[in-house]
């Protein structure tokens, strides 16, 4: 029916040619007595083996069935009992997984390892067959919920082949590497039928990683590699990377999108295709959309991507960009024999690739299949050229009850983008909120030295995110797990798992704990920060949710107890609980459990780089204030409210970037002399921002490399006399409402004993939101209220100012 090439040739250890493949593909199947259309279960690795099993499958009659070899007993068992094979073909590593889906199995076939087939033939009777007799049953990936048996014909593989051989992509000079499981309807087409087919060369890896995978493609000189955007949005992460470390190499990468010349850019990143063997021909990828921008990178970098479009219901090709003329970020143009059109939006496809129907559910085929046109469930539209472009999937769209439609992949894309930090981001609905679940790139977040993860993600990423989306579309929650989300083995999101995903993040199973007292000290210093339960796996900062502060307080604890000065980026590169007490373990000098205390911490006299001269200060202020009374008509009140008996920290409420000015403004001279300015280091960083703010009264300070020395260093200040102006929002409103406030300037104020001025800015917001350039004339008002005393506690100071300027606004 589909015939395998005289060329044809498989490499793992050795070379199998065409006579060694046809004659273990009659060994294989001498060992399965089955007859016409009994199923045959394939669970194992890709190999040679796996190839003579599905040959030997059909030389019987049978009926392949391929699952994934990553499958559980229970997803195993399902399938068992659904599709009812005659036999099990499997692996020796492979048993006891398959024996214990047996039992869980109602229908109990027969097991049959690689390992068991000797090289003896019987010889039995080929039954006839015709290319409407089902091929293979392949079940879904389970996106949406329970997977389904779909069933291919001869007829709609033999289409597939057709159709790709039409489009000339390949030839038996070629080589390529059986990477994706041959369960999935995608790599079973491109990576094996098609390949045998025309002659072309299948190479076999024994274990799945980038080295492995690298290796393969130098020693078996391979020209066509097929992936998934996942693997090639690794690659693209990885080379993008390097290039970014050397400025020479970014400013040639830069120059070569701009030329936009394949065999200039070829030549220009030579030793990045030494690396991939020097031989690659396309990069082809499917089973999911490929990000624009890394196609466009991949591009750049002299290799040709080619991208399609299909579905396991669909054989699986339904489009392919011809070789000949690419366009990227779409899928192509239908193969041979197959015609799309588009109802409300959503991909029709009609040909001899469409499927016969699901396994024994004849209701749901007539669900999806109308009239003879597949009703794929992807949304799309196709451009005057004739080439597709994916939009959506009609089930993910998220409805809200405005009525509005949102594509989570949209947003999903602009998550993973923003920052490196974001190794996989997946958006859904709920509680009545958009959330995003993100799992962090935990090896560069460790050698980015980043000790405030959440605060980090929160501005970096969803804030930048947000700032880009209409208000409808934008993220108002987001959870941080150290887990992988849940995925099919092509590394398309489970959607209808993520509930249930988020709902165990925070569970822990009881595991052995380590018996050491510098873990026993630890932990229960832990618990009683955090009042959560703690394990030796547990992160200080996800699991703990130990903020910035909680992370100094830490820091001075294991100082005090075991003798051992940590800097935050250690702590960054020891975020587990086992992780820091083994750390300690090997550093300490003592064990001696002790409180920590802020007195002691902001205690040390760090120097402080500023500037002591006010003029700069008072030149802009005599600029400023006329200029601001006229185009904002501003208006200063509770002056009478600053204190004159002692210095103190001004607490304001973040409208805008105007609001720093403002405080200048507003000011009386003989206040504004003595005044500081609090400001994130990446407003000013080295060089001429840095000295320009350092003549202004501004001191930087940085949270994720050295919040402790900042806070230090503003204690300093303020023991010096001098008063501070610290946001306790830490960032801009977003909406003109009052942001969380932070608790660092209530603990600066209670231990160094110095009131706090709330600080009320109004009409800023409106007259510069954040995302706009050029502030717009509006009425602004500065109100300075009535102090805030150390008396009270840190909690109660941060309540109060906050509750006070809350009032006001």
């Amino acid at each position: 029916m589909i015939n395998i090439s005289e060329k044809a040739q498989l490499i793992l250890d050795n070379r199998v040619d065409y006579r060694e493949i046809k004659e273990n593909i009659e060994i294989f199947s001498s060992h399965i007595d089955i007859s016409l259309d009994d199923r045959v279960c394939i669970y194992a690795y890709n190999s040679p083996h796996w190839i003579y099993s599905f040959f030997g499958i059909w030389e019987r009659g049978g009926i392949p069935v391929p699952v994934d070899f990553m499958s559980t007993p229970e997803e195993l068992s399902f399938i068992i009992d659904d599709s009812t094979p005659s036999f099990i073909i499997t692996s020796e590593e492979k048993l006891d997984n398959v024996k214990a889906s047996v039992e869980l199995s109602k229908h109990k076939p027969k097991i049959l390892t690689f390992e068991d087939i000797n090289r003896k033939k019987i010889s039995y009777q080929k039954p006839d067959r015709n290319l409407d007799n089902t091929a293979v049953i392949l079940y879904t990936s389970g996106t949406t919920g329970k997977p389904k048996g779909v069933m291919l014909s001869y007829k709609n593989l033999l289409s597939n082949i057709e159709g790709l051989e039409a489009t000339e992509i390949a030839s038996y000079k070629d080589s390529t590497v059986a990477i994706l499981p041959f369960h999935h309807s995608y790599p079973l087409m491109v990576s094996m039928l098609y390949p045998l087919y025309i002659g072309a060369k299948i190479s076999f890896i024994n274990t799945i990683s980038a080295e492995e995978i690298l290796k393969n493609l130098q020693r078996n000189r391979i020209t066509v590699l097929i992936g998934v955007p996942r693997l090639y949005e690794l690659f693209h992460r990885k080379i993008i990377q390097e290039i970014n470390k050397n400025p020479v190499a970014k400013a040639i990468f830069s120059i070569s999108k701009k030329i936009n010349n394949q065999k200039i850019s070829r030549l220009l990143f030579k030793k990045v295709h030494s690396i991939f063997g020097g031989n690659i021909r396309y990069f082809v990828s499917g089973g999911a959309k490929l990000d624009i921008e890394v196609a466009k990178d991949l591009w750049a970098l002299g290799f040709t991507v080619i991208e399609g479009y299909g579905l396991t219901e669909t054989s699986p090709i339904v489009s392919f960009n011809p070789p000949e003329k690419i366009k990227l970020g779409s899928v192509g143009k239908p193969i041979k024999g197959v015609q799309i059109k588009l109802e409300d939006g959503e991909i029709l496809v009609k040909g001899n690739n469409v499927m016969k129907g699901y396994w024994k559910r004849p209701e749901e085929t007539k669900k999806v299949i109308k009239n003879g046109w597949l009703y794929t469930g992807d949304l799309g539209y196709v451009d005057n050229d004739g080439y597709l472009y994916i939009t959506g999937r009609k089930k993910e769209i998220i409805v809200l009850p405005s009525g509005k439609n949102i594509n989570p992949e949209e947003i999903e894309n602009l998550i993973k983008k923003a920052s490196d930090l974001i190794k996989e981001a997946a958006v859904i609905y709920k509680d009545g909120r958009l959330t995003a679940i993100i799992h962090p790139d935990f090896k560069t977040v460790s050698e980015r030295g980043i000790v405030n993860l959440h605060e980090m993600i929160k501005w970096d990423v969803i804030d930048k995110v947000n700032q880009r989306l209409p208000d409808y579309k934008r993220i108002s929650d987001f959870f941080i797990t150290k887990e992988e989300l849940p995925k099919t083995r092509l590394g398309k999101v489970r959607r209808f798992m993520l509930d249930q995903f988020i709902e165990k993040i925070p569970q822990k199973k009881e595991v052995k704990e380590p018996s050491y007292e510098e873990y026993r000290i630890l932990k229960e210093y832990l618990h009683s920060i955090s009042k959560r339960k703690v394990y030796p796996d547990s992160h200080i900062e996800i699991d703990l949710g130990l903020d910035s502060l909680d992370k100094v307080e830490l820091l001075s604890f294991i100082e005090s107890t075991f003798g051992v000065s940590l800097s935050e980026k250690q702590l960054s590169q020891h975020q587990t609980v086992e992780q820091l007490s083994e750390l300690i373990k090997k550093l300490k000098t003592k064990t001696q459990p002790a409180q920590t205390d802020w007195s002691k911490i902001l205690m040390e006299n760090l120097p402080v780089d500023i500037s002591e001269s006010s003029l700069p200060l008072i030149v802009l202020k005599k600029i400023t204030k006329p200029v601001f009374k006229l185009y904002f008509r501003l208006e200063i009140s509770g002056t009478e409210n600053i204190p004159e008996d002692t210095n103190f920290i001004l607490a304001p409420n973040h409208q805008s970037f105007l609001d720093g000015f403002l405080i200048i403004s507003a000011l009386p001279e003989k206040i504004l002399k003595n005044t500081y300015f609090l400001a994130e280091e990446i407003y000013f960083p080295e060089g001429i921002r840095k000295k320009t703010g350092k003549i202004f009264h501004v001191l930087t300070v940085n949270i994720n490399k050295d919040l402790k020395g900042s806070l230090q260093k503003t204690a300093m200040l303020l023991k010096k006399g001098k008063n501070v102006v610290i946001f306790p929002e830490g960032a801009r409103t977003r909406d003109g409402k009052l942001l969380l406030f932070k608790k660092s300037f209530a603990i600066l104020s209670k231990t160094v004993k110095v009131p706090v001025v709330p600080v009320v800015i109004s009409g800023a917001f409106q007259s510069l939101p954040i995302g706009k350039k050029f502030p717009r004339p509006h009425k602004i008002k500065v109100k300075f209220l009535k102090p805030v005393y150390p008396t009270l506690s840190v909690e109660e100071i941060v309540k109060e100012t906050q509750q006070r300027i809350e009032k006001e606004l």
